[in-house]
């Protein structure tokens, strides 16, 4: 990382433009044009409350992310992932490696457990074994391509090497030397590993899996790279960074960390393998040390990393190639160890509430759905059924909640169970206390989401309806004078979940009608 600063001193010098075009337009020598890029997003778990695989996969559906990369195979998740089309990268975590390197036949019991087991019904589309194995776990190394390949003849067995494709992600700070990207080469120490990888990525038609973090390139850089050149932000032509040997201009850290890749496995005689970046972000808070993770910075990186991306910008040796990322991360982490950054590379919180809202509202484009007031109270998957009743009985007693949609015969009747009848309760109290905090806890039965809990007919209050206007979220119990009360018979006509309590609140309202 250190010589990428570098980049910022280096003068400009004198090559022919055969040169030049020889080296960015030989398209004979230069990864597949063919797909468009894509914007996918990881999914890291350590959460002290993590959503339920359905949640998960709601919110994925709401902000229209189309690609996945999962830190191991859950297979709860997977299940869940069933029928939407997301294609999803798996992962065989750093603690297995070790036994699937090692082992034939372990490696073809992991793709029968968590791969075939799902698929077709699951579109997993990669699986990335380990995680920046060469620079986090140096002593699996050596079985690090005995495991790739075990992994990927366990796919030819089953005929799905051609549909599930087989890589392992790397740190960028394998490639030395990464200012100016032309004279950037892989760590030699790793050759007896890094060639017969790439042999083997060029042979199976894979990709290389790379994370690039601008965020540390920065920070690391004691203040010769502008923050501007990191975040994506435009540049005056005269501050743009140039490759003296090729005359390329760059314009953030991002394309040049990604040429820097290019040009090292050109170095190692494989230049037809693509790059896809597994992780790139930017965190929203950071202690005292890091004052530049910021809600600002990270939502302008973000945003302006997903604009490059989409628009199949490609980079300065390689325009118009895709360059498909994956945004470090879905949901903050609050269980990870280490600095307050650590915890804040998401851009949803547990309750999948936007950290913040990206630069890309209206846009079209995935993670472009402000979902920030789409948010629903709900009962809490596992809670004690009478606490739920209890809880129901106050909604709609003290609370004050208009639970008449929940008479028999009414449209959120059914399903008639109390966790059914209690989310609704919980849901309209909550509208009508515009969401305040401490309205959806009721003891801890409770919980946010950003599901919409509507089904059929029932439309829940601060739903969407059909035309895209938001029911009424804050009607109240009837009051004296209106003819919902009149419907008190349909409480007791089908043994509805309602107690007691809840009768006796419509008796009262009867009487004063009465």
């Amino acid at each position: 990382m250190a010589t990428l600063l570098l980049f910022f001193l280096l003068a400009v010098s004198v090559v022919s433009a055969d040169e030049v075009n020889g080296s960015i337009n030989d398209k004979r020598q230069s990864p597949s044009t063919q797909e468009d890029a894509f914007i996918g997003v990881n999914i890291g778990t350590d959460l002290s409350d993590m959503p339920s695989p359905t949640q998960v996969v709601a919110l994925l559906k709401a902000q229209s992310i189309r690609h996945i990369r999962l830190y191991d195979a859950d297979r709860a998740l997977l299940l869940a992932l069933a029928n939407t089309g997301i294609q999803v990268t798996v992962s065989v975590p750093n603690e297995q490696l070790l036994g699937i390197g090692q082992s034939n036949a372990t490696a073809a019991n992991w793709v029968a457990r968590n791969v075939i087991a799902h698929v077709p019904a699951t579109n997993i589309t990669a699986i990335a074994v380990g995680s920046e194995v060469l620079t986090a776990l140096p002593n699996a190394a050596p079985v690090l391509v005995s495991a790739l390949k075990f992994i990927h003849s366990a796919l030819v067995a089953s005929n799905l090497d051609s549909q599930i494709k087989v890589s392992t992600p790397h740190s960028s700070s394998i490639i030395l030397d990464s200012f100016p990207p032309s004279q950037a080469f892989f760590n030699r120490s790793w050759d007896p590993v890094m060639v017969p990888l790439l042999k083997f990525l060029q042979s199976t038609g894979s990709y290389l899996m790379l994370n690039v973090y601008p965020y540390y390139d920065y920070m690391q850089s004691n203040g010769v790279i502008p923050l501007d050149y990191a975040l994506f932000r435009p540049l005056p032509p005269n501050k743009e960074a140039v490759d003296a040997n090729t005359l390329l201009h760059y314009t953030n850290v991002f394309d040049a960390v990604v040429d820097a890749a290019y040009f090292a496995m050109s170095y190692a005689n494989v230049t037809n393998v693509p790059i896809v970046v597994t992780e790139s972000g930017w965190p929203s808070k950071g202690d005292t040390s890091e004052p530049d993770a910021t809600l600002e910075n990270a939502n302008t990186y973000n945003s302006n990393l997903i604009r490059h991306v989409l628009n199949n910008t490609g980079t300065p040796k390689h325009p118009g190639i895709a360059v498909s990322t994956y945004i470090y991360e879905l949901y903050n982490e609050d269980l990870r160890p280490s600095s307050v950054s650590e915890k804040n590379w998401g851009l949803f919180d547990a309750n999948g509430l936007p950290v913040y809202i990206l630069h890309l509202t209206g846009a079209g484009t995935v993670l472009a759905n402000d979902t920030t007031n789409q948010t629903f109270c709900v009962a809490k998957s596992g809670s004690d059924s009478k606490m739920l009743q209890a809880a129901l009985d106050w909604a709609c007693g003290p609370g004050k909640v208009d639970c008449s949609p929940l008479l028999q015969g009414q449209s959120c009747y059914d399903p008639n169970t109390v966790v059914a009848h209690a989310t609704y309760a919980f849901n309209a109290y909550f509208q009508h206390m515009a969401k305040s905090s401490g309205t959806c806890d009721f003891k801890g039965v409770a919980t946010i989401t950003t599901t919409d809990p509507s089904h059929g007919s029932c439309r829940f209050p601060g739903s969407a309806g059909k035309n895209g206007t938001l029911i009424n979220g804050t009607s109240l119990a009837p009051s004296s004078n209106s003819t919902s009360s009149g419907c008190l018979s349909l409480y007791f006509g089908g043994g509805g979940s309602f107690t007691n309590s809840v009768i006796m609140g419509v008796l009262l309202f009867s009487v004063v009608l009465l």
